[in-house]
This record gives structure tokens, C-alpha cells and sequence, in this order.
């Protein structure tokens, strides 16, 4: 039987590190179990002081000393990875996980193919909320209770009106400022579709 293509995609924390491990040695002269091989034999004792050495003596940026570092004592690279697999989970419990992968699909559907169809829309769970994006977030779903999600936008000091919802989230300088509760794939619907088409351009 083949394998069911999943809704949701790669976090792009997880693809960044992958690109950075590829180009490592092109980049620096050495692949990343040479530099943690490197780091074991010539650096110092302690992660921190090896972080700096690296940044020091070597000349790599702060988040390659760091993941470097990190990896010379045998941790997991800091990514969003693990985050990601836990919100995988965590999503699908409960009675609303498989409305949020319908909801997720059909609003992805209506941005899909408007107005740069070559940027896909993406979506990828995160610890709390599903966001929405291109090469930047413009909505997120989030579940609120056992029977309803939230479709949250980020609409800065727009006035309420329609289905809108003020999260009191500009006051406090967060991101998701406005939301529109989803209960049924019936509430997506002509309102949801025109904000969508308005953040995603």
C-alpha cells in the first residue's frame, strides 16, 4: 500500500539546518563530524568555552559555534525538530484533530493556486498553533477547545468587524491579533476566504 503523502510539511528551523550541514564544507573547510572531531581533540572542556573558541579562533557565526558545540556533546541539533514531532502528536488527540486536517487542507486550497501560485502554501504544526505560510506566516490555526479552532490573523490595529475577533494580542505587541472561530468547514467561508487572499498576496 503506499505511503499516505502527510498535510503537513517540514518546519523550515528543521530545513535550514539540514541546508547548513550540506554546505558546511564547502563553506569552512570541514564537515560537521570534522569539526565536532576537531573540537573533542583541540578545543577546550566546556561547551560555552568551546562556542567561543569556535567564534574565536575559527571564525564561524554564532549559530555554528553553537550547533557545533552542541553536537561535540553528543546533543541534538537546536532545532524546532523535536518541538515539531510533539505538536504532531499533540494535534492529533482529541476530537478536533481531524477537523483541523480537513480545515488545514481546505484553507490551504483557497490560497493554493492565489495570487503566486510558484510559492506554495505551507503548513507545519508547531508546539501550540498550525501556522499558515509562504515565506512568511500569514494566518494560523490554533485549537481552542474539543469542537473548535481558531484561524488567527495578524491585522495589526484593524477595527473588529464581520466575524472578527479582537485577541487583544496588538495591545500586548504579539503576533495574531484577530481570529475567526471555526467549528464546522460550513464557517469557511466567503470572510475567511477574502482575509486569507489579502495576507497571502
Amino acid at each position: 500500500m503506499a505511503k499516505k503523502k502527510s498535510l503537513y510539511g517540514v518546519h523550515p528551523g528543521v530545513y535550514m539546518v539540514q541546508k547548513w550541514v550540506a554546505e558546511l564544507k564547502v563553506k569552512t573547510g570541514r564537515s560537521l563530524d570534522e569539526w565536532i572531531a576537531h573540537v573533542k581533540n583541540k578545543g577546550p572542556a566546556t561547551e560555552k568555552e568551546r562556542r567561543d573558541w569556535l567564534k574565536a579562533e575559527h571564525g564561524l557565526g554564532t549559530n555554528s559555534a553553537w550547533w557545533i558545540a552542541e553536537r561535540a556533546e553528543a546533543k541534538a541539533l537546536r532545532t524546532r525538530s523535536r518541538r515539531v514531532s510533539a505538536s504532531r502528536r499533540a494535534v492529533r488527540r482529541g476530537h478536533v484533530r481531524r477537523f483541523q486536517d480537513w480545515a488545514a487542507a481546505d484553507l490551504r486550497s483557497i490560497v493554493e493556486p492565489w495570487p503566486r501560485p510558484r510559492q506554495g502554501c505551507q503548513s507545519c504544526p508547531c508546539q501550540t498553533i498550525v501556522p499558515l505560510y509562504r515565506k512568511h506566516v500569514f494566518a494560523q490555526i490554533k485549537p481552542t477547545t474539543r469542537t473548535r479552532i481558531d484561524l488567527g490573523f495578524a491585522l495589526g490595529d484593524t477595527k473588529v468587524a464581520g466575524r472578527l475577533i479582537d485577541t487583544g494580542c496588538f495591545a500586548r505587541k504579539t503576533a495574531s491579533t484577530h481570529r475567526i472561530p471555526i467549528s464546522r468547514l460550513e464557517d469557511i467561508d466567503s470572510e475567511v476566504e477574502r482575509w486569507l487572499r489579502v495576507l497571502s498576496a
